[in-house]
């Protein structure tokens, strides 16, 4: 089968467009057949190695995973003998990075555990943009954030993969949304249901008088303390990402004012969840979240996908057309 490859760290450059052996599936295993892929920013750390500390995840000298890819979206082709959920012709969608990575190219054996069925009236481009930032943003919100209907929540750089679905999940539990973006995305915040809109070039959110209950870091430079400011009492700030600097800040200053002020702050990362996954389907079938994609490209320009969401200015997705 052909194949992205990267056998070792750097630019998108390193990348190969290749011939590999289609995989053959295990007894818990499921042979999909990939129509679609999508791009996240765990790809950009597995394709460049940074920060170094994820290497004694993804390999200390070169990539664990030689095929890089989270994000699926296809028909399964096989099953393994001890597979229950699944059959030959199922349309699945889910996220790989819990289990080897592998959605850059025409054929992936997948635990069942790591796919869901794909919701009907969505393309299998638009079920590829999901799960990994789908899921991100509602652990986010509702497993770290402990969102709640009536609260008055914001989210920094909500026009990206994980903030256009964050703000149709918050919506979706009933919470007042802000939106945070550049001047040219204030369109798309507002025609997913962002309650209110704030373009940060033109006005800073933590110098406001306006608190909330609960703020998604997605995106953004704001210091750890800016945050604080921003949140009300009891209040919740939950990174899900941004500069290293404000990783750093989460993890080491989050836990101490967690315990000295009444408000909670701290980083989190995403974990592929088969329940959340099916709860995000139930929220795709019913309307209530749809996704925004920016970009398609062919499995083959998968490298200069990379370039274009290297970049930092995507409108929700970048997708792959396999």
């Amino acid at each position: 089968m052909k194949a992205i490859v990267s056998n070792k760290y750097g630019p998108p450059d390193v990348l190969e467009w290749t011939e590999v052996e289609k995989p053959v599936p295990n007894d818990q295993e499921v042979l999909v057949k990939i129509h679609a892929a999508s791009l996240n920013y765990g790809n950009l750390v597995l394709l460049k190695g940074e920060p170094f500390l994820a290497r004694f995840a993804f390999g200390l000298l070169k990539p664990k995973y030689s095929i890089p890819g989270g994000d699926i979206a296809g028909v399964v082709e096989a099953v393994g003998k001890d597979v229950k959920q699944f059959q030959p012709g199922d349309e699945v969608f889910g996220d790989l990075s819990g289990s080897g990575w592998g959605s850059f190219a025409e054929y992936a054996a997948v635990p069942e555990t790591a796919l869901a069925l794909k919701p009907a009236k969505l393309s299998f481009e638009e079920a590829a943009a999901v799960p990994m930032a789908g899921v991100t943003a509602l652990q986010g919100l509702r497993n770290k954030g402990k969102i709640q209907s009536g609260q008055k929540v914001l989210i920094n750089g909500a026009s990206g993969g994980v903030g256009t679905f964050a703000v149709q999940i918050a919506k979706s539990f009933g919470a007042e949304v802000t939106g945070v973006c550049s001047t040219r995305n204030v369109d798309i915040l507002r025609a997913i249901g962002a309650d209110h809109v704030i373009d940060y070039t033109k006005e800073d959110f933590t110098q406001k008088a306006e608190r909330y209950d609960l703020i998604l870091g997605v995106n953004g430079h704001h210091s750890i303390s800016a945050y604080k400011r921003a949140l009300a009492p009891n209040g919740i700030f939950v990174h899900v990402g941004g500069s290293e600097a404000q990783m750093f800040q989460a993890m080491v200053l989050g836990p101490l004012i967690s315990k000295t002020s009444g408000k909670k702050m701290g980083t989190f990362l995403q974990r592929a969840n088969q329940s959340d996954l099916i709860y995000l389907k139930e929220l795709l079938e019913t309307g209530q979240v749809n996704p925004v994609i920016d970009r398609k490209y062919r499995l083959n320009e998968v490298p200069d996908a990379f370039r274009y969401f290297a970049e930092g200015h995507a409108q929700g997705k970048v997708v792959i057309t396999v």
